[in-house]
């Protein structure tokens, strides 16, 4: 007897949803677009953006990619090469412009959707939710996607969003190791170590800061099938091999390096202040805002998120307890021990906090996993996302002092000589005018005494400088100080011609040889 003679209807076969309705196509669409949305509409500001644009720019101008360089008599060893060696390649194949200085730091914010992706599907997998839950992993990809301090900083030239994106490969890549099919553990176990190598060469010791939290969770609740001594040896080893190198390269070319390393950049970074918010109060000055601030807008949904982490504690405090409930008890350990010692340091910036969002969005997203909560509506993430988009059009025409563009053009127009350098007297150096004028920005004291050891702020002195005096150079200096510089000048035989009215309180001018 067929079905339809018994008076039963086949069973009705839904159809697949269109490419564009599924969760995955939608948070990769909406990343795109945050990423990419106006990313070079705002010229490169100073000095951050200058800084790390110059950087890349010196090594294609001189072919070398080993000695950073601010200029060609002046090292800059204040970060590792990794993000000065992208912002180059993405210059030299797509030309000098902020959108492929910027674009390594865009790719960087697209990897970090992709790992809360993943992260959240191994932390939070579908399996485990109730009936009538949204679906943890979108929540996670398209929360990251649209948190106000990820969202701004990735349009932010700095090493903080490739930072950000090697940590959350190798913390990935470790949830994989520790909670994944233990068939493919061994492979993302070594993963996790050649991704805080790559972390390391973006920032160095501090990239290594999550390795705090995968110890701590070892010793809390072990893996009840440890990996041998010698897996872990051989991740160490790739790790080496990976992350040395270069470092060891450069120690041996320079004398005294490997002291400015370990002193100024490790010890004085969290034992000094540095100027960067040093007192006791600072952490909280500089990093309760960027928490309360930079995770909208899902900051609701984060503090009953850490409220249900506060319930948890009794279990955690039972081994048994530790081992059933491992999974959040990593994230909170990913957490909270690199904000520790980012608060005890005593350099503290909010964009330090930049690799922490990655797990704040998995920490947003289990509040999903865990209850039967409906997706969050899609007009007001589409309204937030139009908001972004606008303020970055807002601010990409705001006149600054710091805009290197309007430096570069107002340069280029008094003069019609080409341009070899820019050199800045006694001044703060806007070395983001190398990547519009395609010449070098450099910095000079008046003093006498030629600049030593790594910490200088200078390049070299005016008398060394007017020893060469390059006829293509265009000189800077603020009105303040262009009476004396004017007087060394003269007293040292050069003609001096002005090129125009003071520009945002500078002397433009030209330094012409003595007369034979």
């Amino acid at each position: 007897m067929n079905r339809s003679s018994a008076g039963m209807t086949p069973t009705a076969v839904a159809e697949p949803a269109a490419w564009w309705r599924r969760p995955a196509w939608q948070v990769a669409m909406l990343a795109l677009l945050l990423a990419f949305g106006f990313l070079g509409s705002r010229p490169i500001w100073d000095p951050d953006e200058g800084r790390y644009s110059n950087v890349a720019m010196m090594m294609l101008d001189s072919g070398d990619w080993i000695d950073l360089a601010r200029h060609r008599e002046t090292g800059h060893w204040t970060k590792p090469p990794l993000t000065y060696w992208l912002v180059a390649a993405s210059i030299g194949t797509f030309g000098a412009t902020p959108w492929a200085a910027r674009l390594p730091v865009a790719l960087a914010y697209l990897a970090c959707v992709w790992l809360a992706w993943r992260g959240a599907r191994r932390l939070w997998p579908a399996a485990d939710a109730p009936a009538g839950a949204a679906d943890a992993a979108a929540i996670a990809a398209s929360c990251y996607a649209t948190l106000l301090l990820p969202v701004v900083a990735s349009q932010v030239l700095t090493t903080d969003f490739v930072l950000s994106a090697f940590q959350g490969l190798a913390m990935v890549a470790w949830l994989e190791a520790r909670f994944g099919p233990r068939e493919k553990a061994l492979r993302w176990l070594f993963a996790a170590w050649a991704a805080f190598a790559l972390a390391f060469m973006t920032k160095g010791p501090p990239a290594l800061l999550p390795l705090l939290a995968v110890v701590a969770l070892q010793w809390l609740a072990p893996m009840p099938r440890p990996f041998g001594a010698r897996a872990w040896l051989t991740g160490i080893a790739i790790f080496f091999l990976i992350a040395l190198p270069w470092y060891v390269a450069v120690v041996l070319r320079h004398d005294g390096l490997l002291a400015y390393f370990l002193g100024t950049e490790v010890y004085k970074r969290v034992a000094g202040d540095m100027g960067r918010n040093g007192g006791w109060y600072g952490w909280l000055e500089i990093y309760l805002p960027t928490l309360l601030l930079g995770t909208l807008p899902w900051t609701l949904p984060l503090l009953r998120g850490l409220r249900d982490w506060r319930s948890r504690l009794p279990q955690w405090r039972t081994r048994a307890g530790r081992q059933a409930d491992a999974r959040r008890l990593q994230l909170a350990l990913w957490l909270a021990l690199p904000l520790l010692v980012f608060c005890i340091s005593r350099s503290r910036l909010p964009l330090y906090l930049l690799p922490l969002f990655l797990p704040l969005a998995l920490l947003i997203a289990g509040q999903w996993q865990g209850e039967a909560r409906p997706a969050p509506r899609r007009r007001w993430i589409l309204a937030w996302v139009a908001l972004i988009l606008s303020g970055r059009l807002f601010v990409a025409q705001w006149p600054t002092n710091s805009d290197a563009a309007s430096w570069a053009q107002t340069v280029r127009e008094r003069t019609s000589a080409p341009i070899t350098e820019v050199v800045f007297v006694e001044d703060f150096a806007r070395y983001g005018m190398h990547l519009y004028l395609d010449a070098e920005v450099e910095k000079l004291s008046l003093d006498s005494g030629e600049p030593t050891g790594y910490t200088s702020e200078y390049d070299e002195s005016v008398a060394s400088e007017l020893r060469s005096n390059e006829a293509g150079a265009v000189w800077i200096t603020h009105t303040t100080k262009w009476p004396r510089v004017r007087e060394e000048l003269v007293r040292a035989g050069f003609a001096v011609e002005v090129l125009g009215e003071p520009y945002r309180d500078r002397v433009i001018f030209r330094v012409r040889d003595p007369a034979p």
